[in-house]
């Protein structure tokens, strides 16, 4: 349930932005601009959480829906089908293989710097120190820009973040995120769609009939 919560903080930095930069100023100040014109995201990603203790990956794949107020709708499809999703306020974990769903209040974590980026904070050096992960070169092989940001405020579940940003099509392609024991979760983003106008109704969910309802914990 741990790594499943550190993914939900991955995704919240999955942002679009504008133009060309070439200092860190410079994009930090387009990813901060492109917070108050976001309402809604969909991508699909691809994710391996790795555990440094047992030195075991798990790949994942699926697709995620943010919609400003905290709204989030996680489907995995790999390996097992699962689906986790918050209106804001409460919190579904809905696991079919185990014929149960885990219920309670969303998070603290998915309201704060981390979580709420769709309701335009966009104050990144606010609430995290920031760099490039190479000062000497801010791009890596591939010409991503790549962001190293590290919470002021650091959380169990997020003590580090990576970012690479396509400057082309101005897309975080991929988010590395660091747990205080340096387990990671690092996912890659393809067919990112922006504004939408995603329907509130993807943010609720509804037990099927015979389901058993666990609180989360």
């Amino acid at each position: 349930m741990r790594q499943a919560l550190a993914v939900l903080l991955a995704a919240t930095f999955l942002l679009p932005a504008t133009g060309s930069a070439e200092t860190l100023d410079d994009v930090v100040r387009r990813l901060e601009g492109a917070y108050a014109r976001i309402t809604d995201l969909r991508a699909d990603f691809a994710q391996t959480a790795f555990n440094k203790s047992l030195n075991q990956a798990i790949p994942a794949r699926g697709t995620v829906y943010l919609k400003k107020g905290g709204k989030l709708r996680w489907e995995y499809s790999e390996p097992t089908p699962q689906q986790i999703v918050s209106d804001g306020r409460r919190l579904w974990v809905y696991t079919p293989v185990l014929n149960q769903v885990n219920i309670g209040e969303a998070p603290e974590a998915l309201a704060g710097p981390a979580g709420s980026f769709l309701a335009g904070l966009g104050r990144l050096r606010e609430h995290f120190a920031v760099r490039f992960l190479n000062p000497a070169q801010p791009t890596d092989g591939d010409g991503n820009y790549v962001l190293d940001l590290t919470p002021r405020t650091p959380l169990p579940t997020l003590a580090r973040l990576i970012l690479s940003v396509d400057p082309r099509a101005w897309e975080v392609r991929r988010a590395v995120v660091y747990d205080q024991f340096e387990n990671t979760v690092t996912m890659q983003f393809t067919k990112v769609a922006v504004n939408s106008g995603l329907a509130d109704r993807l943010f609720t969910f509804v037990p099927p009939e015979g389901v058993a309802t666990v609180p989360l914990r």
